[in-house]
C-alpha cells in the first residue's frame, strides 16, 4: 500500500459505520465511504462536533445534512495549496491519498535533469498538475468541466505557480488525445485518472471497464522517445491494480522496457494506526 506521511493539514481521524472522520485544516468533516464496513467503532471524540456531515440516500445520492463550513478554504502540502469547497456527492475538491503519488512522480521529474513535458488527463481540481509544476515539468491540463478547470488554475496560483509552464484545456479528454495523436505530440510523463463513470461527448454512457485498454492504448501512442512514467489511477471497485498493471505491460513496457509497480492507495487512521484502502495506481516509469 502506498501512502504518504507528509500531511499536516489533512488527517483521517476515525472510521466506522460507512464514514469517515476528517480533518481538513481546522475543520472537521464526515462523510460516507463504501470501504468501511466496520461497525459501532466510532469513540473519537470529534464525531461530536463535526462542522460538514455528508449522507447518503437510501434512493440513491446524498447531501450535506449539516454544513457549517465556510463556502472555501484551503489547506497545504509542503508547498502546495489547494482550495476546498463542499461539493456535490460528498467530495471536497482534493483526495488526500494522491499526495502518494505526488511525491513519486515528482521525485522523478526532479531526478530526471532534463525538461520534462507531462500530460494529465482527466485532471480535475489539479492536484497532481501543481505537483508536477513544482517540481519543474511543464504540464498540460486537460478536464471536461470548465469549473472545475478554473478551480486548477485557483490552485496553481496559491501554490505560486500562476506562471508556470501550465496549459489548461476544456475537452473530452479521449477526445483530446486523439488530435494529439495526429498533431504528432508528445509527453514524457502521462497521468490518468479517469473516473468510474462517464459521459462521451454525444452523452453516451461509459464504464472505466470497457474504457480503460482503448484509453490506456491512445494514451500510450503520446509517449516519447524517452518517456519517464505513465500512472494509471482508478477508484473502480471490479478494476484491480494488477489488471492496470498488465494494461501497462502490454501498451508501454513492452516497447519501452523499464519497470512497473501497483498497489493501492491508502490513508492511515489515526485512531487505529491501521490503513483505509482509498483506490489504486498502477506506475510505469523507466529504468535510471
Amino acid at each position: 500500500m502506498w501512502f504518504s506521511e507528509n500531511w499536516k493539514d489533512y488527517e483521517l481521524l476515525d472510521t466506522s459505520d460507512g464514514e469517515r472522520l476528517e480533518r481538513w485544516g481546522d475543520l472537521i468533516l464526515i462523510r460516507p465511504d463504501p470501504q468501511i464496513i466496520w461497525k459501532n467503532a466510532a469513540t473519537h471524540p470529534a464525531w461530536k462536533r463535526a462542522d460538514g456531515i455528508y449522507r447518503r440516500s437510501s434512493t440513491g445520492g446524498g447531501k450535506w445534512v449539516k454544513n457549517d463550513l465556510p463556502e472555501s478554504w484551503t489547506i497545504g502540502y509542503g508547498n502546495l495549496r489547494f482550495l476546498l469547497r463542499p461539493m456535490g456527492f460528498k467530495h471536497t475538491g482534493l483526495f488526500p491519498e494522491q499526495a502518494a503519488n505526488w511525491d513519486w512522480f515528482s521525485d522523478l521529474i526532479k531526478k530526471a535533469n532534463r525538461p520534462i513535458k507531462v500530460l494529465n488527463l482527466f485532471a480535475y481540481t489539479g492536484g497532481a498538475t501543481v505537483a508536477a509544476a513544482s517540481a519543474g515539468a511543464s504540464v498540460v491540463h486537460v478536464d471536461a468541466s470548465k469549473g472545475i478547470v478554473a478551480q486548477a488554475k485557483e490552485n496553481a496560483a496559491l501554490s505560486g505557480l500562476s506562471e508556470a509552464p501550465i496549459r489548461y484545456i476544456v475537452d473530452d479528454c479521449k477526445k483530446f488525445v486523439e488530435r494529439e495523436i495526429r498533431r504528432g505530440n508528445h509527453y514524457d510523463g502521462i497521468i490518468m485518472d479517469p473516473p468510474s463513470y462517464g459521459r462521451g461527448p454525444g452523452g453516451e454512457v461509459w464504464k472505466l471497464e470497457d474504457s480503460i485498454d482503448e484509453l490506456i492504448t491512445l494514451a500510450s501512442k503520446l509517449l516519447s522517445d524517452k518517456p519517464l512514467f505513465f500512472l494509471v489511477n482508478s477508484y473502480t471497485t471490479g478494476l484491480s491494480p494488477l489488471t492496470m498493471s498488465y494494461l501497462l505491460e502490454l501498451k508501454v513496457k513492452k516497447r519501452y522496457g523499464g519497470t512497473i509497480e501497483s498497489g493501492e492507495l491508502g490513508l492511515k487512521v489515526t485512531r487505529t494506526g491501521a490503513f483505509l484502502p482509498c483506490g489504486a495506481s498502477s506506475r510505469w516509469f523507466a529504468k535510471s
